[in-house]
């Protein structure tokens, strides 16, 4: 499956285009770090690593994860 990763700090963001439904959640929540109308679009630097994981969390299709970097 496609996905796209996108480093932030102490995560790293990942993204699945094909499980997206969006809903708009990530826009809503963070809109400077999510412009749809941008590209890239996902600016994980507007955003600390807590708030982004906030976000995440909050995502209704699962299409945004995160993983912790070592």
């Amino acid at each position: 499956m496609e996905t796209h990763k996108y480093q932030a700090g102490e995560i790293t963001v990942i993204w699945k285009p094909k499980v997206c439904i969006h809903a708009g959640v990530c826009v809503k929540i963070l809109p400077k770090v999510y412009n749809p109308k941008e590209r890239p679009w996902i600016k994980t630097e507007n955003a600390t690593s807590e708030a982004l994981k906030e976000q995440i969390e909050k995502c209704p299709s699962g299409a945004l994860s995160y993983q912790l970097n070592s």
